[in-house]
């Protein structure tokens, strides 16, 4: 068994994986007759030759330490998750190594944060750590085989940084 230690979701360190989708900072805009900011264009959605789909995920929760073997990929578009709550969520990634995962890497979540995984990124499955564990999803909805899975052949642990 390996143990990896989950470390806060920044955009420096998630940067290499996807994109931290927050309201941080000034907006780029005021809008709504000034009642509302907006925070612009803050993922790189990229769905192939498919369409954005918006889907609703129920996860069931999990907690810390939090096992796994299974990582997972879509070649074929980006996917965003959007929590609909304020609740933390874990976020597992992995660089690609030739094809397969290389060595995952954990993130939790700060509240009000989502994520949008790049294409083609190894992750883990949607683990919320409280519920609800609702989501809002943003994918690829299109046509081919757009899910590669890989089983680690030595479980990984997550603990709490």
């Amino acid at each position: 068994m390996h143990v990896i230690a989950a470390e806060p979701l920044t955009e420096r360190a998630f940067g290499p994986f996807g994109d931290v989708l927050q309201a941080e900072g000034t907006p780029d805009r005021m809008i709504n007759a000034g009642l509302c900011g907006r925070y612009h264009d803050r993922a790189r959605l990229d769905f192939g030759d498919g369409r954005a789909g918006l889907s609703i995920f129920d996860a069931v929760p999990r907690q810390l330490p939090y096992g796994f073997d299974l990582v997972e990929r879509h070649p074929e578009g980006s996917q965003a998750f959007l929590p609909m709550s304020l609740q933390p969520f874990l976020v597992i990634v992995a660089p690609d190594a030739g094809g397969v995962p290389g060595r995952p890497r954990a993130f939790v979540t700060g509240p009000g944060q989502g994520i949008n995984l790049h294409r083609g990124t190894w992750h883990g499955v949607l683990t919320p750590l409280h519920a609800p564990g609702l989501f809002a999803v943003v994918d690829r909805i299109g046509p081919g085989d757009n899910l590669q899975e890989h089983r680690y052949e030595a479980p990984w642990t997550v603990v709490a940084d």
